[in-house]
């Protein structure tokens, strides 16, 4: 049987080889599997393409795909995911913070019967207490607020079987996470603890940004909670209201009317700063129903080497 392991890379020249190293250290140990090293070069800019294209010519099992232009991790997983031939399939960080050899304890745990095997991070090294903190943050929430269930300590790695993959894409959504997809499709899924290692080399590309981005992604993809919540607010706002007026008309029928300008103020302001926020929710689902609308592809290959031939220009 084959499985397949992949590897979203970008600027990740200080790391390729000893990651090679490793993975082919423990991949060699396991003797029951055949393995495909699966390298997605997310359009880097430094010269981890070069060194790639060396492990190509190295070792047969190294295949690579190029994207024409930066498209980020979550893009690089899903092709690797398009195109793996494996049985089934793991995903490994390329700045070597999830150690190759959590592989021996996916497969151990997949061959139970298990379809979805998460890496379920027990302690992160070299992370700052505010990254750990707002990453339990938002598993509490997506766990809370969402109908998908994840680890609550997140995860970054995991084995899936062909059938979960298979099912994987039939799923053209682009702004969405991933993992979170792979969770929502069901199976039988299970978790197998490690310790998420610091960085080997190079600092994370995973910017504040992306973060912000992916829950904001995660959210909108897989709870109607936004959308449905503005309604709730817009009743209790109404509600408010009619009571203000109550209380306006009342005084004035005692002769005491309400002096206005800063109250009136207030009100205004607080409604409107509301009102555009609903309307930002609302433009984002919008946004996110016309770009899926467009059917633009989630990523372009430059370029694919495999079997030591290269296809160029394919987009997906």
């Amino acid at each position: 049987m084959l499985i397949s392991i992949i590897f979203p890379v970008y600027n990740e020249k200080d790391n390729l080889n000893e990651l090679y190293e490793r993975v082919t250290e423990v991949v060699d140990a396991i003797k029951d599997y055949r393995f495909e090293l699966i390298f997605v070069d997310d359009c880097s800019q430094d010269e981890s393409s070069d060194i790639l294209k060396d492990l190509h010519l190295k070792d047969k099992r190294v295949k690579v795909f190029r994207f024409a232009r930066n498209s980020g991790s979550h893009a690089a997983v899903a092709c690797g995911l398009h195109h793996c031939q494996g049985d089934a399939v793991s995903v490994l960080a390329a700045d070597l913070q999830d150690p190759p050899s959590i592989m021996t304890k996916l497969i151990e745990e997949w061959q139970k019967g298990v379809n979805l095997v998460w890496a379920v991070r027990l302690e992160r090294e070299g992370e700052r207490a505010s990254t750990n903190f707002f990453s339990k943050v938002y598993y509490a929430i997506m766990n809370r607020f969402t109908n998908v269930k994840m680890p609550p300590k997140g995860a970054d790695v995991f084995l899936a079987d062909r059938a979960v993959i298979d099912a994987f894409k039939k799923v053209p959504e682009k702004n969405s996470s991933l993992f979170m997809t792979l969770a929502w499709l069901g199976f039988k899924q299970s978790s197998v603890g490690y310790v998420k290692e610091a960085r080997h080399q190079g600092e994370s590309k995973w910017t504040l940004t992306k973060k912000i981005k992916l829950a904001v992604d995660s959210l909108l993809s897989f709870s109607d909670i936004p959308i449905r919540y503005m309604s709730i607010v817009g009743f209790f706002i109404a509600i408010l209201g009619f009571l203000y007026a109550l209380v306006v008309f009342g005084a004035f029928l005692m002769g005491t009317p309400v002096e206005g300008w800063a109250s009136l103020m207030v009100v205004i302001l607080v409604i409107g700063g509301v009102q555009m926020m609903m309307l930002g929710v609302l433009g984002e689902y919008l946004w996110r129903t016309y770009d899926e609308s467009r059917r633009r592809p989630m990523y372009v290959l430059e370029y694919v080497l495999e079997n030591n031939t290269i296809t160029e220009a394919v987009s997906r």
